[in-house]
């Protein structure tokens, strides 16, 4: 791991640990082990390190989303697939779904960095599905991005559960998950 991946890294982890507001550059240092200079490097201030770490985490959990996404599957199987990678992202990547959560309605994030699509347009690949789930009349006529939210709202809610030892997520819940996705938006 580079020098710049460790400061990313630790403001990750520290944010996960105190919240935004208790990070500091001292802390920054001591955990990624590095000297003070060396952040400057990279960054100029602390804004420039979050930023940096969202728009990476948005990035891998954009590759992750459309991992063995087929186009040519039906309806609800790529619509199952997304919402499947979705919440396998939020399992095996705890730090960085609750960091996008929590940070994409912050005002702490720019518009620019917010609105950002990764480089496999998973956004769209996911509005693509409800769009054409609509225009068939499958999917409730409700304006795409409210319907995309309404659908990793409940992906983030049962994680939110889950990383709280509420409960387990078997191979069984995550099928009843995933078809609860489905019918919150059907017509």
């Amino acid at each position: 791991m580079s020098k710049k991946q460790d400061i990313m890294a630790a403001t990750l982890d520290l944010i996960h640990e105190e919240g935004l507001q208790s990070v500091t550059f001292s802390k920054i240092f001591k955990r990624a082990n590095v000297g003070s200079g060396t952040i400057y490097n990279y960054f100029a201030n602390k804004e420039e390190i979050v930023h940096a770490v969202y728009k990476e985490s948005r990035m891998h959990m954009g590759e992750c989303l459309v991992k063995g996404f087929t186009p040519e599957a039906s309806l609800y199987e790529r619509f199952k697939r997304l919402q499947l990678n979705r919440l396998q992202f939020g399992i095996d990547f705890p730090k960085e779904y609750l960091f996008i959560d929590s940070f994409s309605f912050s005002p702490y994030i720019s518009p620019e960095i917010r609105n950002m699509d990764d480089a496999h347009n998973s956004r769209e690949v996911v509005l693509s599905v409800i769009i054409e789930g609509q225009k068939n009349g499958i999917f409730k006529e409700m304006e795409s991005h409210l319907c995309h939210q309404l659908i990793h709202g409940i992906i983030t809610s049962i994680l939110k559960g889950y990383y709280v030892q509420k409960y387990p997520l078997n191979e069984i819940q995550i099928q009843q998950i995933l078809e609860a996705s489905w019918k919150a938006i059907l017509v």
